[in-house]
């Protein structure tokens, strides 16, 4: 189908150095990780398991961020593989004037349910920091993008069949990071991906997550992560 949507069990997240709810975001230039964990399993007339592993980084200075994410998702419902998904992700922003920065991003996809060998993104462009608070944050972005698609079984994609596709695409985005109280955080990121080489096609990546801190090193997360493409081969 064209659209596919996964949700995350809420999990438990311990963060080394000590961090609330997410990835602690102070302009120090240190690196500073979350790492979250969530499986479940049963078993009786049918069986089933999940696991969902996820390892974020990010170091924050007053002249730029870079952040990586790393995240596994398996699935199995009675013997038979239903999710297999694995996603590197990393970007680099940095101030140029006021309120401008540039970026630079680069994504992995490894999805074999989803026909997916690989797919990989470079983008790179410009963005906005509309607010910037201790509590609330909200960036916009625009530039170009250029991702190549390799499927485990060869796909039908802008009418052909194809082992592979590249293709040129703009990248609209936005983000935000928000303290909703001393132990609850909540974000969200929107990604847009119009396709320059086929008029009319486009992809969308959207992840979302609230976590609360239930001590100052254990937090418990909750997590959205939504995928789209208007011709997924």
């Amino acid at each position: 189908p064209p659209a596919t949507a996964r949700a995350r069990a809420p999990a438990c997240a311990l963060a080394v150095p000590l961090a609330h709810a997410q990835v602690t975001l102070t302009p120090d230039n240190t690196w500073r990780y979350l790492f979250t964990a969530g499986a479940n399993a049963t078993s009786g007339n049918s069986s089933s398991s999940a696991l969902n592993l996820q390892f974020d980084g990010a170091r924050l200075s007053d002249m730029d961020k870079w952040t990586f994410s790393t995240q596994l998702q398996t699935a199995r419902n009675n013997g038979t593989k239903t999710t297999e998904r694995l996603l590197l992700g990393t970007q680099y922003n940095r101030d140029i004037s006021g309120a401008l920065f540039g970026f630079g991003s680069a994504d992995l996809l490894r999805d074999e349910p989803a026909n997916l060998s690989t797919r990989s993104t470079l983008a790179s462009g410009l963005g906005l920091h509309v607010i910037e608070s201790e509590r609330h944050t909200f960036d916009i972005r625009g530039g170009l993008a250029y991702t190549q698609d390799n499927y485990v079984n060869p796909a039908l994609v802008d009418g052909v069949l194809r082992d592979s596709y590249g293709r040129a695409e703009l990248v609209l985005g936005e983000e935000s990071n928000h303290k909703l109280t001393d132990t609850t955080t909540f974000q969200q990121k929107l990604a847009i991906y119009p396709n320059l080489r086929d008029s009319g096609q486009r992809r969308a990546v959207f992840d979302a997550k609230v976590s609360v801190a239930m001590t100052k090193s254990l937090n418990l997360t909750a997590g959205l992560s939504m995928r789209y493409n208007s011709d997924p081969g």
